[in-house]
């Protein structure tokens, strides 16, 4: 039986470099980028997402190519 409340989440910090559509490239650090959607908290917050901004996001252990934003720094 697996216990879904203990999913391993990897986080990391980085800028938005692309935007289309609702999908989001996030670059991690110079070797690694991750396509992005909108958590369900932003999105119903409204928060908007612009290029050159500074987000924290989230990423599966299993597939470390795609994510989620979770959260937008302040003052970028």
């Amino acid at each position: 039986m697996v216990d879904n409340d203990k999913r391993l989440r990897l986080e990391f910090e980085g800028e938005v470099i692309e935007s289309n559509k609702g999908k989001f490239k996030v670059k991690v650090n110079d070797n690694m980028t991750v396509m992005c959607t909108l958590s369900g908290k932003i999105r119903l917050n409204s928060v908007k997402i612009l290029l050159g901004d500074k987000v924290r996001i989230e990423v599966s252990e299993y597939d470390t190519t795609q994510g989620r934003i979770v959260y937008r720094m302040k003052g970028a």
